[in-house]
Formats: structure tokens, C-alpha cells, sequence
């Protein structure tokens, strides 16, 4: 049986892609339940859901890679991951959609940094510009309106805050998997946002009971549970383990392109000149980091490598 690490780095992006499509599709198909749930409680039950479902499924390989230090990871990749949650969704009342998710999407800039800061690995100046362009193009395909401008208040601080958050949950997540076991972390994880999601929401609201017995809203939660979140969130931490975070943050930044293409298709929201702008900078992102930046890396090494051997063998006469 191949392992994780046997598979190549080309296969993981296809499957961080194949999960920017679930993330899209949830866009379109969970507005109800968004709705008629508060978001702890929609958070709670979740991830507390996913993180038992999974635990079912993996319960040999948790036990195996069981330890203190990946209960204690898991457990900090659930703070980061839930209070960014929070502050986007508490965000959103402050601000519009768009501004929303287009401060949200900024963690695709600042995943690079933040590597640095705990790697030690400073990014090239293509990752930075492949980022910054796919920011671009995210502002072009997420806020859509000349009314709307951009203006920091409170909502707009609180979804900065998230995006900060949800890069650190990134960076996070590509080094506890450098010694850690990716899905046994993920188990962990799911466990303790849920855990956190249910305190919270017993705390400021009462249970949506009815609201969950409804078929319409059990069946946008399974999806919810089972494909946005298992699938989904599975696929981004076990890849993060096998794609640079810098890399992995550009690729999900295409969540916004399949979020508005399921409404296309779906709700027949008309593909504009901006939009397709938009979809062609992040694309435009992606293939710098992915193609471009090698090339200059492999050039930039062996000019290293002449330097370092003419400095061994001395100048000739």
C-alpha cells in the first residue's frame, strides 16, 4: 500500500484544488443553513461531528500515532482555526460580503510571511508577487459593486484578523506535520473546534433542535460535515504536509473563482469582464509560483553552484 509521502507533490495540488470546489459549491448550497444556525452552534456541530466520524474511520491509526504533543497540536490548530471562524463571521455584520471575503482571501499574502516568522524561511520575491497578483484578481471577483469601498472599521478589522489567523493555521499545520501524523492531527482537531463551537453556543444561544430536524437543513449539514469538512479540511492538512505553505495558499485561494462559478451555474449570476479579469489574475498567480518561480529558483542554484566552484578552484592564469 503506497503511504502519504510516496505520493507526489503534483497529486496534493490537485487535491487542494478538488477541495477549493467542495469549499465553492458549500458557498451556494449552505445558505439556509447559515441562516437559521448561530455560528457556534453551526461550528460546534461541524466539526464535533466531523472530528467523531473520522475518528470511527481512522480509530487504528489515531491510536497508533496517539501522544501528548499531538493532542496539545491538535488542540492549538483548533484555536486558530475556530477564532478565525468567529471573527470572519462576526466580521461579516460589520461589513459586506465582498469586503468580507476578500479581506478574508488576503491570507494567501500573508501565509508567506508568517512561514517566515516560524520556519525561518524567508519567501522569494516571486511568492510574494504571485500572491499579491492572486489578491488582485480576488478583490476583482469578490467585490463586484462600485459602491462598495474599502475602509477599515470594525468589520473590516475583525476580518484582517481572521485572515491573519487562518494563515497562522496554515503555517501551523505544515509543521506539526513535519514530525506529527496529518490525519491523526486533523482528528484532533475537528474534536476540539467542535468542542469549542458547542461550549460556546450553550453559552449565548439555545440549540437549533428544530432547525437541525428540518430535512432540508440535516441534509445542507451533512454535506456540511461530510464533504466541506472531512473531505475538504482533510485534503488541505494532509496535503500542507507535502506542499510549501506559500504554494498551498495560492491554490486555495481559487475557492472564490468556484464560489462564484457554482452561482453561474446554479443561480445565473452573469459572468462580467471583471470577473473574468479576476479569475485570469489568480490564475495568473498560480502559474508564477508554480512555473516561473522554479525556473528562477534552479537558475539562481546553479549560478551558486559556478560561483561556489570557481571559488574552489581559484582563478586561471
Amino acid at each position: 500500500m503506497t503511504s502519504l509521502s510516496e505520493i507526489p507533490a503534483w497529486v496534493y495540488k490537485i487535491l487542494l484544488v478538488a477541495a477549493t470546489m467542495i469549499w465553492g459549491f458549500s458557498f451556494v448550497v449552505m445558505k439556509e443553513v447559515v441562516s437559521v444556525m448561530p455560528a457556534p452552534w453551526l461550528l460546534g456541530v461541524r466539526f464535533l461531528s466531523a472530528g467523531i466520524i473520522l475518528f470511527l474511520i481512522l480509530r487504528k491509526r489515531v491510536r497508533k500515532h496517539f501522544s501528548k504533543k499531538a493532542l496539545a497540536a491538535g488542540a492549538v490548530l483548533a484555536v486558530f482555526d475556530f477564532s478565525a471562524f468567529m471573527a470572519q463571521t462576526v466580521g461579516l455584520i460589520y461589513t459586506t460580503p465582498g469586503i468580507n471575503a476578500f479581506l478574508t482571501a488576503t491570507y494567501c499574502v500573508i501565509v508567506p510571511f508568517a512561514w517566515w516568522v516560524v520556519a525561518r524561511k524567508h519567501p522569494s520575491l516571486c511568492n510574494v508577487g504571485a500572491a499579491c497578483i492572486a489578491v488582485v484578481g480576488i478583490w476583482l471577483v469578490s467585490v463586484n459593486t462600485a459602491s462598495e469601498t474599502l475602509a477599515i472599521g470594525l468589520g473590516e478589522a475583525l476580518t484582517l484578523l481572521s485572515a491573519v489567523l487562518f494563515a497562522v493555521h496554515i503555517v501551523f499545520v505544515s509543521r506539526f506535520t513535519e514530525t506529527l501524523d496529518a490525519l491523526t492531527l486533523t482528528v484532533f482537531q475537528f474534536i476540539f473546534e467542535g468542542l469549542f463551537g458547542c461550549a460556546l453556543g450553550a453559552l449565548s444561544a439555545p440549540f437549533p433542535a428544530e432547525a437541525l430536524a428540518t430535512p432540508a437543513i440535516a441534509a445542507q449539514m451533512a454535506f456540511l460535515v461530510l464533504f466541506a469538512t472531512i473531505v475538504a479540511f482533510g485534503i488541505q492538512n494532509v496535503s500542507l504536509a507535502y506542499v510549501p505553505p506559500s504554494q498551498a495558499a495560492l491554490f486555495l485561494s481559487l475557492e472564490s473563482v468556484f464560489g462564484v462559478l457554482f452561482s453561474i451555474l446554479l443561480y445565473g449570476e452573469v459572468m462580467t469582464g471583471r470577473l473574468f479579469a479576476g479569475f485570469a489574475l489568480i490564475f495568473a498567480g498560480i502559474l508564477v509560483n508554480e512555473v516561473v518561480a522554479p525556473r528562477l529558483e534552479a537558475k539562481r542554484a546553479i549560478v551558486s553552484v559556478g560561483r561556489d566552484k570557481w571559488k574552489e578552484d581559484g582563478p586561471h592564469d
